[in-house]
């Protein structure tokens, strides 16, 4: 079920909706035709032409990959990022069946790994290994299987595997593909099959496939051209998810016995749905804003629908009519327990309904939880992990037995030589639009920057864009609260968490008229938080979406900030809707705009259009692998920018993609950030 993007660890970009196990659609064949803004075919990045073409490592001469390699960072700067690199919480646990173990991903070794626990705050043993990231995504029902998932150099195209539950020990393949997504949908109630999604067949679909544990055969169950998604299944019934947009998705019921499909919601539409099977039979539980500003959940029987569009008096509400998004939900497999969680100004709360009666279930309440999620429940229901945070510490991951009613702590977070209890806590405040619209920001300061001090601002803006900045526990922002940097985070309006008036206000060419949001921070910052007659210096950052918001606050709004630094941000939203993988041409025209019919405001909005006006120092940080932002969009930025005289600094990443994923690469990303600004903002 859907949930908004989460920061885990220090620096997480986005672009789109993702985050811990957040699913990779696959790379498609393009929506759109190229343009005369994108000539066909054009030269590669970086040999001495414009603009590229295509994503990945291979878009690139190696040349100019190795050209911009990371340089070493001074040795007291890489000391202050690897003692916070070594503030860490597991993440993405999951119980065994018998409740006996705990399973959870872990990057203590530099890059994220599966781990087990045997008991409560037991040492952990590690199963998986090496330079690529390798995350759990599934357990079979007898506890003896581990399904997991791993990527290679960020490239996004993950493979699945089978590991002993036990000990771990060698990988057994599913199917890693080069250049193929392989994603788990689940593991059938039975423990004989995976089923998984590939568009190993074509590029622009997901063919849905099983796969028998015992023999290693492959079967292809449903392989109509979409991009389809298992959302739910029961017996040989599948409630399939067409996306059709960057949140939007056609419902549709396939049985697999008879091989028929039959529509049931969102064909003649672009709503917004998440759904899964209710216990009553033909029972539907569906997650959506269509009803209100708010996303709700409700419970229909759309055994008559027939593919037309769900209304409100084919549903029930589930869950109370309140001004804050229901942010995720799932129900357990014995389809006992509904679990959802509320985000209500950034502060995340859990819920539990009875699956039958929908009637409030009670749980512990852990103390300070400013952020608490639910894990994966066991298959019979009994054991649920539950992941809490705080504002001084990071994830602690609880257990809790519902048929003895306690809660018990299992895994503890990591804080070697880190006093966490003096992290600034985030508040909450807002500062006006130009329009007079109140923008809501967390901000995080040193002792002694208020306003009887002038301190550097820096401001950090989220990704997605449907992405939300949150409060709580973050080591990313205290090492620059730690450098003595105001550290702020808006929520523009785009932003998700506030109604979906206020998510698609910046939808298309809709974002001409508001995108000035980004300027807005900065004239407000400079106002509020002057001191004695004069303002602070204003920095601004952030990765992928944020990254964009960085290049048009210092292109379009150049003179709003003093200093930036764009980690993997798009600089032309034409050549980056043509060259992203390609399947993202069509979701992500639905959040930005066809090139085509929205050509002008694509231009108008992208930041290279106005690069003739920048006029402060501005770095560009990219991994060679990005599916989602092109390499070839921060060197062509860096070109344009070079041949103009600008002081501009260009960082790529051989070895990742969309942000960093190894330890040593991310503390060449952090440190080269922070000593940008200390350069820039404390002269």
């Amino acid at each position: 079920m859907r949930a908004p993007a989460v920061a885990i660890g220090l620096f997480v970009v986005a672009c789109g909706p993702a985050g811990e196990g957040a699913r990779v659609p696959p790379v498609t064949s393009a929506g759109a035709k190229p343009t005369d803004a994108v000539a066909a075919p054009p030269p590669k990045a970086g040999s001495g032409g414009s603009p590229y073409a295509g994503h990945g490592a291979e878009s690139v001469p190696p040349e100019v990959i190795a050209r911009y390699a990371p340089t070493p960072l001074a040795t007291d700067v890489s000391r202050r990022i690897q003692a916070m690199l070594d503030v860490r919480a597991p993440v993405g646990s999951r119980i065994a069946p018998d409740g006996s173990s705990v399973y959870f991903a872990w990057n203590v070794t530099g890059t994220a790994q599966v781990w087990k626990a045997d008991g409560p705050r037991r040492f952990p043993l590690q199963l998986t290994g090496g330079e690529d990231v390798t995350r759990l995504v599934g357990i079979t029902p007898d506890g003896k299987w581990l399904v997991v998932s791993r990527d290679r150099k960020g490239e996004e195209n993950p493979g699945l595997y089978l590991l002993a539950a036990d000990n771990g020990g060698a990988l057994r393949e599913v199917q890693h593909k080069a250049k193929v997504q392989t994603q788990l949908e689940y593991v059938s109630d039975d423990g004989k099959y995976l089923y998984f999604r590939s568009n190993d067949v074509k590029i622009d679909s997901y063919a849905i496939y099983k796969w028998e544990i015992a023999t290693g055969k492959r079967e292809l169950v449903f392989g109509e051209p979409g991009l389809w998604s298992i959302a739910d299944h029961t017996g040989t019934k599948l409630l399939l998810a067409k996306a059709t947009g960057a949140l939007t998705s056609e419902l549709s019921a396939y049985d697999e016995a008879s091989k028929t499909t039959t529509p049931l919601f969102g064909q003649n539409e672009k709503e917004e749905y998440d759904v899964a099977y209710g216990a009553a039979p033909g029972e539907l539980l569906v997650q959506t804003p269509k009803f209100g500003d708010f996303r709700r959940l409700y419970r229909t029987k759309p055994s008559a629908r027939s593919g037309k569009p769900l209304a409100a008096a084919d549903v029930i509400a589930v869950t109370p009519d309140v001004k804050h998004d229901v942010a995720s939900f799932f129900i357990d497999r014995p389809r006992t327990h509904v679990y959802y969680t509320t985000n209500e100004g950034g502060f995340t709360r859990a819920h539990v309904l009875d699956g039958k009666t929908y009637a409030e279930q009670k749980l512990p309440e852990v103390k300070d939880a400013v952020h608490t999620r639910f894990g994966t429940p066991t298959w019979n229901g009994r054991f649920v992990t539950v992941n809490v945070s705080t504002a001084k510490a990071p994830t602690t991951s609880y257990v809790f037995d519902w048929q003895t009613q306690k809660l018990v702590q299992w895994v503890m977070p990591s804080t070697p030589e880190i006093d966490t209890s003096k992290f600034a806590v985030a508040s909450l405040e807002t500062y006006p639009a130009r329009d007079g619209t109140k923008i809501p920001m967390f901000v995080r300061r040193p002792p002694g920057c208020n306003v009887a001090a002038l301190c550097p601002v820096v401001v950090s803006f989220h990704g997605g864009p449907e992405g939300q900045s949150l409060p709580g526990f973050h080591a990313f922002a205290q090492l620059f609260v730690d450098a003595g940097f105001v550290f702020v985070e808006p929520n523009v309006r785009g932003s998700d968490g506030y109604g979906k008036a206020w998510l698609h206000a910046d939808d298309g060419p809709k974002r001409l008229q508001v995108v000035s949001d980004i300027e807005d921070a900065s004239k407000y910052v400079r106002s509020a938080w002057a001191h004695e007659g004069k303002a602070p210096k204003v920095g601004i950052t952030g990765g992928s979406y944020g990254g964009y918001s960085t290049l048009i606050g210092m292109t379009k709004f150049a003179g709003a900030y003093d200093a930036g630094v764009a980690n993997v941000g798009m600089s032309n939203l034409l050549s980056f809707l043509l060259n992203t993988a390609p399947y993202r041409r069509a979701l992500r025209a639905s959040e930005y705009g066809d090139p085509e019919k929205d050509r002008e405001a694509l231009l108008e909005l992208s930041p290279i259009t106005h690069i003739a006006r920048v006029n402060a120092p501005l770095m560009l940080i990219q991994g060679a692998s990005d599916p989602r932002v092109p390499v070839g969009e921060a060197i062509q930025m860096h070109d344009a920018l070079e041949k103009r005289g600008v002081a501009t600094k260009l960082m790529v990443f051989p070895d990742e993609g969309h942000g960093a994923q190894k330890r040593e690469n991310k503390v060449l990303e952090i440190g080269h950030t922070l000593s940008f600004f200390e350069a820039t903002l404390k002269k």
